[in-house]
């Protein structure tokens, strides 16, 4: 008896109801039950899978020997039309009974790490606690689609939908979420898609079905420069971008829904005795709300143009005046998925099936694309827990029933997802 037939009519029931699982239960069929107890027995390859994965450096925009890891470990699993696309993500998929053509699911976990080239990678482990840059972030989640498929296929476990499985491609920074932009905008799949599980963070009661949109922008501000004691009392560009901080750290953003902003790079200058001819000045702005992101990013373009007058109005423009180029250069939507959806639904249930108290949170990551189009999604976390992401010391906790626990539930929710229909969405 296959998964989808012994398993889905309970299934809608308590996604419908919104009804939590016996905890001791865990897994509420036999498929189920076996596919858990295949991924308890795999424990250990699974902890050398993520030493292997996390010490493949991965930086951003170069991500490539990584894909190509995944691409030889999705062909061994047996998964069908394995590709790397143009954009660099890797896909695989794992046919369901559904006719052809009918809407898949994608599970997704990303290639890339917020450290540059040359960060030293080395998994070091201390009892059960793992570290490493980028261990969490987002190595456990590709450690788990691999954990998974292996499950599936050694419990036998059959689904209804397809499952596309991707390893995606700048999700994080200025990324800016480019891989999975083109599957959803070019690639081959993208009319097929019903739903999109990104698998990303060690917190697994962790349901983001919220997406925090950004913008981010690279002001430059320019002017003539010169010695910084023969040419004093001439405009500055460095007095300019300090003027433009102090004015945008003077506007109030609401607390709900968050709203954020953060002047987070300056760079420029030429010696400490030159006045710039050049500064540059990174800024990024945050909120689940379109509304209230485009009005503090119209607000920030505003308070530019004030800063630039008001230089070259206080100082001498004998040489020059103050200009300023303005590039966006990030831009990820918000969105979201309702909580009534099934698929939170779904979600819910399984986590507290599985003794967790589930979260339903707002953040910036891969589904934040799928929401904005409309395409039911989420991100969850997996694991046993850790902390310090975008630190070098980033740390996992992998202690073994705890890590097992929180991999299953994982497993269990993307298992029940395949078996949703989407085709009405």
């Amino acid at each position: 008896m296959t998964f989808h037939n012994f398993a889905k009519p309970f299934l809608y029931l308590a996604a419908a109801l919104h009804l939590a699982l016996p905890v001791q239960a865990h897994a509420d069929s036999a498929a189920e039950q076996a596919s858990t107890s295949a991924l308890a027995k795999d424990y250990d390859r699974v902890i050398n899978q993520l030493v292997t994965i996390t010490e493949i450096p991965a930086p951003p925009f170069k991500e490539q020997a990584r894909g190509e890891w995944m691409m030889a470990e999705f062909a061994r699993l047996g998964l069908k039309d394995v590709t790397r696309d143009k954009e660099g993500n890797i896909l695989a998929i794992r046919r369901g009974s559904a006719p052809e053509g009918t809407k898949l699911l994608v599970v997704s976990a990303h290639l890339d790490t917020v450290f540059p080239e040359g960060t030293e990678i080395k998994v070091t482990r201390d009892g059960d606690i793992l570290r490493a840059p980028g261990i969490g972030d987002d190595s456990l989640g590709l450690t788990a689609l691999l954990a998974w498929v292996r499950a599936m296929n050694t419990a036998g476990i059959a689904h209804e939908n397809d499952i596309l499985f991707v390893a995606t491609v700048g999700e994080e920074g200025v990324g800016d979420l480019r891989g999975v932009r083109h599957i959803f905008t070019e690639g081959q799949y993208r009319g097929r898609i019903g739903a999109f599980i990104s698998v990303d963070g060690s917190k697994p009661a962790r349901i983001v079905h919220r997406a925090v949109g950004s913008k981010r922008y690279r002001v430059t501000f320019k002017g003539p420069g010169g010695h910084s004691y023969g040419a004093y009392g001439i405009v500055n560009p460095m007095a300019a971008m300090a003027d433009a901080v102090r004015r945008l750290y003077d506007v109030h953003v609401p607390a709900d829904p968050k709203t954020t902003y953060s002047a987070s790079v300056v760079s420029g200058g030429r010696s400490v005795n030159t006045i710039p001819d050049s500064i540059s000045l990174e800024v990024d702005m945050r909120s689940p709300a379109p509304d209230q992101l485009k009005r503090l990013e119209d607000r920030f373009l505003t308070i530019v143009d004030q800063a630039v007058e008001a230089e070259n109005f206080a100082r001498s423009t004998q040489y020059g005046k103050i200009s300023v180029e303005k590039l966006r250069i990030g831009d990820r939507p918000a969105g979201m998925t309702r909580v009534e959806h099934p698929l939170v639904k779904t979600a819910v249930a399984t986590l507290e099936s599985y003794g967790f108290e589930p979260e339903l949170r707002a953040s910036s990551t891969d589904s934040n694309v799928a929401m904005s189009a409309g395409i039911p999604a989420i991100t969850i976390g997996t694991g046993a827990g850790g902390g310090r992401a975008h630190a070098v010391d980033e740390y996992l906790n992998v202690a073994r029933d705890d890590f097992i626990r929180g991999l299953s539930a994982g497993l269990i929710l993307v298992l029940r997802a395949a078996e949703l229909d989407y085709e009405d969405d």
